[in-house]
C-alpha cells in the first residue's frame, strides 16, 4: 500500500519514483492539490513549453471512455521525449482505465490525477494505493509548521525580513488554501518592496482584505442574522472550491474586530464613528451590516461567539472530512444567535 504522507511526501515530489508514474493528489487543499500537479506535471517533460508534451483529460469524459487513458499513455509521440497526462476528476468514476494502467510499466510517461476529498474506500484511492506503479498522496491545509516554512520561503526569496508581530498577524490570516496563501504572501513582497522589512502596517493593508475571496459576504450575513443569505452564499463558497477554513477565520477575525468595537460603543461613541474607524479598509457597501452587528451582539456575546468559531476552527482540523459542515453549522448558529437582541 502506498500512500505517502509527512516527509515521505517532500522526499517523492523531489525526486519521484519513476517505477511509479501514476501518482494521485486528492484532499481539501485545492490549491496544494493544483501547486504539486503543476510541479509533477512540469518535471515529467523535457520542455513544459512543448504543448504536445502535456495532455489535459477531464475525469468525466473519461468516465464514458476510460480506455482513452490507457491509449493517451501508451501513444508514442512522433519526435520523442518525455510525455504529462494530467487528469481533473470530477464525479464520474474513471478508476477502470487507472487500474489497468497499473498492471502496465510506462515508458517515459507520467500520470497526474487531481482530485477533491476521496474517502478510504473511493476506488480511484484504493487502485493508486495498492498498484505497483502508482502512489496517492493527500493534500491538507497547512499546519503552522507548513505556513512558517511557507512565509519564509516566499520572504526569503524577496529577500525581506518580516518583524515578529507581522509574522504572528499574517499567520492568523493564512491556511486553507497553499495557492491562497502563496499569492497572499506574493503580493505582500510586492507591496513591501524596498523597505527594510514587513511590518505588521503592512500585512494589515494588504493581506487582511479577503474580498477577492468572497467571504465578506458570508460573515458580514452571519452576524447580520441573515441565516438563509448565509446558507446561499456559503453552498456558492463550497461549489467553488474554497475551503471552509478560510471562512470560519474570517469569520474569527470579524468576530476580534466588532468585540473591540463593542467595548468602544459601551463608552460612548457612536456605533458610525466606531465602523469608520475601528475596521481595516472596510468597504462601504459592508457598514450596514457591521452596524446592524454591533447592534445584535453585546461585548459579553461576541466574547462567546470568538470561543465558539476557535472550538469550530480546532474540530475542523481533527475533522477535516466534516469541515464544511462544522463551519456552516458554526456560522448559521451565529446567525440565528444574532436575532435575539442583548
Amino acid at each position: 500500500m502506498v500512500a505517502l504522507r509527512g516527509r515521505d511526501v517532500d522526499v517523492f515530489l523531489k525526486a519521484p519514483d519513476p517505477a511509479r508514474p501514476i501518482i494521485l493528489l486528492y484532499g481539501p487543499d485545492a490549491g496544494l492539490v493544483r501547486e504539486r500537479a503543476d510541479a509533477l506535471a512540469a518535471s515529467a517533460v523535457d520542455d513544459p513549453a512543448d504543448p504536445f508534451s502535456l495532455v489535459r483529460m477531464d475525469g468525466d469524459e473519461l468516465a464514458a471512455e476510460p480506455s482513452r487513458l490507457v491509449e493517451e499513455a501508451m501513444t508514442i509521440p512522433m519526435f520523442g521525449g518525455r510525455r504529462a497526462i494530467r487528469v481533473r476528476a470530477g464525479s464520474r468514476n474513471f478508476a477502470s482505465g487507472v487500474e489497468t494502467l497499473g498492471d502496465i510499466q510506462l515508458q517515459d510517461c507520467r500520470i497526474v490525477i487531481e482530485a477533491g476529498e476521496l474517502r478510504p474506500e473511493s476506488p480511484l484511492r484504493k487502485i493508486c494505493e495498492r498498484a505497483k506503479t502508482a502512489v496517492a498522496i493527500a493534500c491538507y491545509p497547512d499546519t503552522e509548521r507548513d505556513l512558517a516554512r511557507l512565509v519564509d520561503d516566499e520572504m526569503g526569496a524577496s529577500k525581506l525580513r518580516i518583524a515578529p508581530d507581522a509574522r504572528a498577524g499574517l499567520m492568523a490570516l493564512l491556511g486553507g488554501d497553499r495557492q491562497a496563501s502563496r499569492n497572499e504572501l506574493k503580493k505582500l513582497a510586492l507591496y513591501a518592496h524596498g523597505a527594510d522589512e514587513v511590518t505588521l502596517e503592512h500585512v494589515m493593508a494588504i493581506v487582511s482584505d479577503a474580498s477577492d475571496l468572497k467571504l465578506d459576504l458570508i460573515v458580514d450575513g452571519a452576524f447580520a442574522g441573515q441565516a438563509v443569505l448565509v446558507e446561499t452564499e456559503f453552498a456558492k463558497a463550497m461549489i467553488a472550491g474554497t475551503y471552509p477554513g478560510l471562512i470560519i477565520s474570517a469569520a474569527q477575525r470579524q468576530a476580534a474586530l466588532l468585540h473591540k468595537a463593542s467595548l468602544a460603543v459601551a463608552e460612548g461613541t457612536p456605533a458610525a464613528v466606531v465602523v469608520e474607524s475601528g475596521f481595516p479598509r472596510l468597504h462601504f457597501s459592508r457598514k450596514s451590516n457591521v452596524e446592524t452587528a454591533l447592534r445584535n451582539f453585546s461585548t459579553a456575546r461576541l466574547a462567546a461567539i470568538i470561543d465558539q468559531l476557535a472550538i469550530a476552527a480546532l474540530d475542523m482540523r481533527k475533522q477535516s472530512s466534516l469541515a464544511a459542515v462544522i463551519a456552516q453549522r458554526t456560522l448559521l448558529s451565529i446567525a440565528v444567535n444574532a436575532r435575539r437582541r442583548g
